[in-house]
Formats: structure tokens, sequence, C-alpha cells
């Protein structure tokens, strides 16, 4: 086993938490929200319904996949993607050199921080293998006209042929999602009337597979294709002198221009660019004032904010592990008092009275579910983000690496789907489809990342989501006694206590009880 591979394995164990769900009960909690099932994901993809070049290249009846070297070169919407990904790098590589200038960094064995082989990208031996579907209505809050989205979800896959001939496949550490809109405008049902959302929930419940959903010959026109998200395991790096071990993950977006026909670089949505903010006053100013409005500060709580462009980054390096403290390994880090050092500690973005006027405010009015103080303000902050929420509750970096279902015998880590944050999230997003299908106006509010919202209480309850074995919880605050007002429900269930996991003084994980 390479370094890489058993680092990879070390951030796995670490990050996946133990799924305490059988996989039939976690195939149950996603029914209609996600298509998960490795059969079907293998037939979709090996008879070439799902590929990308079939989807995106629909003019040349693309019914093979390509691998990627003709991938990026053939398809011309996809002609921005590799060279935004190299810029990235090379960004990455100086500033990493800046900031260890004795360890040496680059691809194969034999460096300190081992870096993603680009090549692979270039490669005739690898392509994109469709890894799942998942179902995002819940995320109808952002384009109500799309009724939401649907990700198509592709993990990059080495084939190499084996001393008997035979190809042999292996998962490498990225994924390529396509983001569709959910609802096809020039759809119509059975009486020609166009298809509306509680039709395409109602198709998602009803049948939970894809034939049942869109049938076999689906391409996706202009109006529907939105964006592509592109998540790599940039480097890892194993525990030195100089710091503990680190692997981190590159994200990227890339939106649909109709006009041009190409995927461009683009912001990532609520990634707020902590640098550029904290090093521009004017920005600094207008990004308080914007996040402190009454109306902003609403969805801001429930999770369904969505922060203006000029606040934002184009890419997102995700550090893990970051633990529960607040660290420079977070997107918000430096943002808030006592946070940081320099500028960002003496002049802080929100100051501790500034958050606490805003939520005695907004307490006043009624508008708050989860920020109850400072520390719930600074936890939603982070895990708004995609960084953020990529650093909790993940596999690694990453929410849904998918089964793999090339292997006869999937490791552990790839045997689940998805990761304990993702699967947590499934009785919401259902909800959500329920209330779409039954013509109601569903509610879009989500709780924090570290923990699923209480209406999926009964489900969830003795699991590691929620009140089970390694569930985050709430710790008394040892200076005053009291819970944090944001975590207070965060509890364990019977025969576990909180215990702190790090230095955190306010959330903790659910063990067994010790003497």
């Amino acid at each position: 086993m390479s370094r890489a591979l058993r680092i990879l394995v070390a951030v796995v164990v670490l990050f996946g938490g133990v799924m305490s769900l059988s996989a039939a009960e976690n195939a149950q909690l996603a029914r209609g929200t996600a298509i998960t099932d490795p059969d079907l994901l293998r037939k979709l993809d090996q008879d070439d319904q799902l590929t990308i070049s079939r989807l995106l290249w629909p003019e040349r009846n693309a019914n093979f996949p390509l691998t990627t070297d003709l991938l990026f070169a053939w398809l011309p919407q996809l002609k921005d993607i590799p060279p935004a990904i190299d810029a990235e790098f090379d960004r990455y590589i100086a500033q990493q050199k800046v900031a260890f200038p004795s360890e040496t960094i680059g691809v194969g064995e034999g460096v300190d921080v081992q870096l993603f082989d680009r090549a692979v990208l270039k490669s005739p031996n690898t392509r994109f293998v469709l890894a799942g579907i998942v179902n995002r209505m819940d995320r109808a809050y952002v384009s109500e006209e799309s009724c939401g989205e649907m990700r198509l979800i592709y993990r990059l896959t080495r084939f190499d042929a084996g001393p008997d001939g035979a190809k042999t496949a292996a998962r490498l550490p990225m994924t390529f999602n396509l983001v569709l809109k959910a609802r096809d405008a020039r759809q119509t049902d059975a009486s020609g009337n166009p298809v509306s959302c509680a039709e395409v929930a109602r198709r998602w419940l009803d049948n939970g597979d894809w034939q049942g959903l869109i049938g076999g010959r689906f391409y996706p026109h202009d109006a529907m294709l939105d964006r592509i998200e592109t998540n790599i395991q940039i480097s890892i790096a194993p525990k030195s002198a100089l710091h503990d071990f680190r692997s981190d993950y590159l994200l990227k977006v890339f939106k649909y221009n109709a006009t041009t026909k190409t995927f461009e670089e683009s912001t990532l949505e609520n990634q707020i660019d902590r640098d550029r903010i904290l090093a521009d006053n004017d920005l600094r100013r207008d990004f308080k004032s914007w996040l402190l409005a009454p109306e902003n500060l609403r969805e801001f709580d429930r999770g369904t904010v969505l922060i203006p462009e000029k606040f934002l980054a184009k890419a997102a390096v995700v550090p893990t592990p970051t633990g529960l403290d607040a660290s420079p390994l977070q997107p918000e880090f430096g943002m808030m008092q006592r946070e940081g050092k320099g500028e960002g500690k003496d002049n802080p973005v929100f100051t501790d009275d500034d958050v606490v006027g805003a939520l005695k405010q907004a307490a006043a009015r009624g508008d708050l579910q989860n920020i109850r103080s400072v520390a719930g303000f600074q936890r939603r902050l982070n895990d708004v983000t995609c960084a953020g929420c990529h650093q909790t509750r993940g596999i690694g970096g990453f929410h849904f690496p998918g089964v793999d279902w090339l292997a006869d015998k999937p490791s552990n880590s790839t045997i689940v789907p998805a990761s304990p944050h993702f699967v947590g999230d499934q009785v919401r997003r259902r909800d959500i489809l329920t209330a779409f299908a039954a013509g109601k106006r569903p509610d879009f509010s989500r709780g924090f990342a570290s923990r699923p919202q209480t209406r999926g209480s009964a489900e969830l309850a003795g699991t590691e989501y929620q009140d089970g074995w390694g569930a985050h919880c709430s710790l008394q605050d040892a200076g005053s006694g009291t819970r944090d007002a944001s975590f207070t429900s965060w509890s364990c269930a019977t025969g576990l206590t909180c215990q702190a996991a790090a230095a955190s003084r306010r959330i903790g994980m659910c063990f067994i009880k010790t003497r």
C-alpha cells in the first residue's frame, strides 16, 4: 500500500464516523432523495445512459464514455476547466513553499507534501464513473422556478491492465458533479401542462429510480445545465515537526453560460473570501452591515442565506482534519473577536457586542431558530460556506464518495455511499419533497451541519447522527457551568456521556461512560 493510500485510509477512518445504521436503513433514508444503489449506478454508467459525454455531447450521439484525455479535449463546454485547475495548483504550490520553505512538494513518493497528479486528467487510462444521483429540491429557495437541483456525481477512476489482461479499477480522490436544474421547463404532463414542482417531487418519492423519474433517453438541454463542481484531494502530508497530519481538498465551481455554451469559472456559493475581506476596510464594513441586516440575519440563522458575489472566493482549499475549536484551518477564522493575530484579532469584522446586539433584536422579532450565542454565530459562519460544510462530519474532504461498484470487495469506507452529515440530512430533504408533492410551501431551513435538525429525531434517534455514539453534543462551559444556548439541545442517549474531543469547552462527542 502506497504512503498516499495509507494516509487517505487514515483520513477516512478519522472522519467517516461509525455508521450505525445498516446499509438497508441508509438506503431507505435516502429513498426519494438520492440514488445510491450500486447495481443501478453500474447499469446507468455501463449502458452509457448517464456518461458525461452522452449528456454534454448529444449532437454526436456520444453513447460511449470518454477517457479524460479526450473528455476535456473533445467537449468544448469543458475547455476552461483544466487551465483554471492548473492555476489553482500553481497558487497552492507557491503558498506552500512560502509557508513551509524547508518541505519538499511534488508528485509521487519521496516528498514531504504529496500532490495530486494532474497527469491523470490527460490520461487514456482514466475516466469519470457515475457514483450517485442526488435530489436537491431542498435548494429550491435559490431558484423556485427550477424547483431546486439534481446532481450527477462522478468519481475519477483509473483502469489498468492486470497480469491476465483483465482491467482493474482504482478510484482516485476527485469528484466531478454535473448540477442540473430539477425541472425541465419543456416537459409536460399527461394533460400537456408544464410539469410542476409537485409532480417532480412525486416522481422522486413514488419511483425512487432513474427510469421512473426521467426515462432512458435523457439529454439535458441548455436551460437545464447549471454548473459543474469539482473536488480534488490536492495534497496529503504526514505529521511533521512543522505541522500535524494534513490533507487538503480543492473546491472549484464552473457555471454554465448558455450564450458561449461553456462552463466558466465562478464564485463558490457562500464561500466568503476571508483574506480579501480582512484586508479591505470597505469590504469588511459592507460585509458586517449586510450580514447583520435583519432580513439577512434571519436567513443566515436558517441556513438559507445567499451571500452576494462581491464577498465570495472563486476557489476554496479545505484542510482536514480541523477539530472542533476555532483555528486558522476554518474558513471564517480571524473574523470574530479574539481570533487570529495581528489586524484580524485587533480589529475583527464582528465583535461580541455586534453579534449579541443583533441576536437580541432578532430574538425579539422571533426570527431565531438556531443561533442563540456568539459561538452559534461563529459556527454558522463556518458551516454556511462550502469549505466549512466539507469539514463537518465528512469522509475526509468528501460528503458523497459513492459506493465503489467497480470493486469486488469495496473497502469499508466505500460500502457506505456518503458521510454522516449527508445521511443525517436526508430526513429534512425528504420532508421538503413531501411538502412539494402535497402542494405546500416547504420549510427549507436547516440546523447546524454538525447535527441534524430535530425534525428527524424519531428516525435518527440513537444513531451517531443524533444522540448516539460519536454524535456531536453540548459540553458545559467550564467557566460558568452553563450550556451554550446555541447547543443546549445537543444531548446524548442513555448510557452515553458528552466528552470533549479536543480543547473545546462547548462541543464534544457522545461516548460510553467511563469511571
